[in-house]
């Protein structure tokens, strides 16, 4: 018999992304997760998981999302755990998925396991989630697969180990992270792939408190929109032995969110509330 773990779902459709379902060693559980392998920034794919929006965002982003920023209804049924492995709440115990949802508070999007709360600009749409959190606005077809949504601009939490990055510093993991950020955001077959990119900024950036670094870039794509991405990683406030990873991406488009939204959502993060401080953070 197969030990307890995440499988492809044997009830998957084919409408949607591709779902991961928890075998708790002797039946299939409710709970359910997009594979971190199946997620791209790009992509907003809509419905799945109990009727919620199940962004397919930003590589890696590991996310259980609420209806909306200030919202977590999910059902025990429906609302799966989102650890990038092991069972549903960790720790070998399967806890009730609505135990397990973030307190949220009004405008903002809170990611539970990185302990920060991301802003939620007038007119975009948050998402809370147990190990990630996203800020998205402008839903459209995407432009090379008009089954698919993408959207102008979106904002996406993450623990770095989520995204496999082995780096023990802010500076380096940002560094490291651009290019993925940038190739999974632009570089697929919807957008054609990237023919170049320009660095408009890198360097220091005090994020929740916690001393973190940033990388920018523009690029330029064969088909499509070109775009921003902006890689950000510092130390979680829940714990300075955890970087977390946020990465932006916005098309450049009249349509798309005005490139200084970037800094004020940057500018913006906090850490969530009932949060310890860590050692850098200011009350």
């Amino acid at each position: 018999m197969s030990p307890p773990g995440w499988h492809p779902d044997p009830g998957y459709t084919g409408i949607g992304p591709v779902h991961e379902r928890w075998w708790d060693g002797n039946q299939w559980t409710d709970h359910l997760r997009v594979p971190p392998a199946a997620i791209r920034r790009r992509r907003m794919r809509i419905g799945i998981t109990a009727g919620v929006v199940v962004l397919a965002a930003i590589g890696g982003g590991l996310f259980l999302l609420s209806d909306n920023s200030g919202d977590s209804k999910e059902s025990a049924a429906t609302a799966p755990s989102t650890a990038p492995s092991g069972p549903p709440g960790g720790g070998g115990e399967s806890q009730a998925p609505e135990r397990q949802l973030p307190q949220t508070e009004d405008g903002y999007a809170t990611d539970l396991a990185g302990g920060i709360s991301l802003p939620v600009p007038d007119g975009w749409t948050g998402k809370s989630g147990i190990a990630g959190a996203g800020v998205t606005t402008g839903e459209y077809a995407c432009p090379g697969d008009s089954s698919q949504q993408c959207v102008r601009g979106g904002v996406f939490s993450m623990p770095a180990k989520a995204l496999k990055l082995d780096t023990t510093t802010a500076k380096a993991t940002a560094t490291k992270d651009i290019s993925a950020n940038a190739t999974e955001s632009y570089g697929e077959k919807i957008y054609g792939g990237i023919t170049s990119h320009q660095e408009l900024k890198s360097g220091p950036v005090t994020v929740a408190g916690e001393q973190g670094y940033l990388v920018r870039w523009k690029v330029v794509t064969k088909s499509g929109d070109d775009g921003y991405v902006q890689s950000l990683a510092f130390p979680s406030p829940r714990s300075t032995d955890t970087l977390i990873v946020v990465r932006s991406g916005f098309d450049i488009n009249t349509k798309a969110p005005d490139l200084s939204v970037m800094d004020d959502i940057t500018k913006g993060i906090k850490a969530a509330s009932g949060t310890g401080s860590g050692p850098g953070t200011t009350a």
